[in-house]
């Protein structure tokens, strides 16, 4: 299992919220590269980028941050937030990212992500599901749809789609546990690679993950606020990660 922490960038800086709220921003540090760097020293392989000031924009605003980190470690990076067009896939990888999360534009304009999926290949582009009680949010959770988070990841699985983050809104940011039973039934009724994100508050829960079949899992505020700490997490990986 991928143990995947997450940077959220807000002015450049590595900032965390809860439940999505933008109100409730709290800067961890202001160089993001710092940030990286350090799990690169701890064996992480993986991060979670996010653009929240893109996601907001619906245009990327925060790629230099992506460049730096590209440029300065080894780290593999997915990059999500304010990807809305062509050249916003472009700026990506162009910067570095070696995968991107499709979130918002994946709800509202289908086609044009069934066309990335076919035109960079299923490894490279990875479903955002993000979800509050079930209900697919987008625009930086700012909006509500009607589509039930099963049945959008469905759709996309029958388009070729294999890599799909789940976020629980309800539990981002909270250190109160993911949403097993939710993991489980995606798990159960799609043959996708689920990306667990949201609640992680322990090692345990990082265990629970791996045992219910993640493909890989997110996490943030556990890791900021000291609930996992990195040696913890560097003894994880050497005994889980592929």
């Amino acid at each position: 299992m991928r143990i995947i922490p997450a940077i959220d960038i807000i002015d450049g800086k590595c900032v965390r919220l809860s439940k999505g709220d933008y109100a409730t921003k709290k800067i961890y540090n202001e160089n993001p590269l710092e940030v990286a760097k350090e799990f690169e020293d701890f064996g992480i392989k993986y991060l979670h980028l996010v653009d929240l000031d893109g996601a907001k924009a619906k245009n990327i605003v925060n790629q230099k941050v992506l460049e730096s980190i590209a440029k300065n470690t080894n780290i593999q990076i997915d990059f999500g937030g304010g990807i809305k067009s062509e050249n916003d896939v472009a700026l990506a990888f162009n910067s570095g990212a070696k995968q991107i999360t499709v979130g918002s534009i994946a709800v509202q304009n289908p086609e044009f992500c069934y066309g990335l999926i076919e035109k960079f290949g299923s490894e490279k582009i990875i479903l955002g599901a993000d979800c509050l009680d079930r209900k697919i949010k987008t625009s930086g959770w700012l909006k509500d749809s009607d589509l039930d988070v099963l049945d959008f990841i469905k759709k996309y699985q029958e388009k070729g789609i294999k890599n799909v983050v789940c976020t629980d809104i309800s539990k981002d940011g909270m250190l109160q546990g993911p949403s097993n039973e939710l993991y489980k039934e995606i798990l159960e009724k799609t043959d996708i690679q689920l990306i667990a994100s949201g609640g992680i508050s322990n090692i345990e829960d990082l265990k629970k993950m791996k045992e219910i079949g993640c493909f890989g899992t997110i996490l943030g505020k556990a890791i900021y606020e000291g609930k996992i700490s990195l040696v913890e997490l560097r003894n994880f990986i050497e005994n889980v990660e592929e």
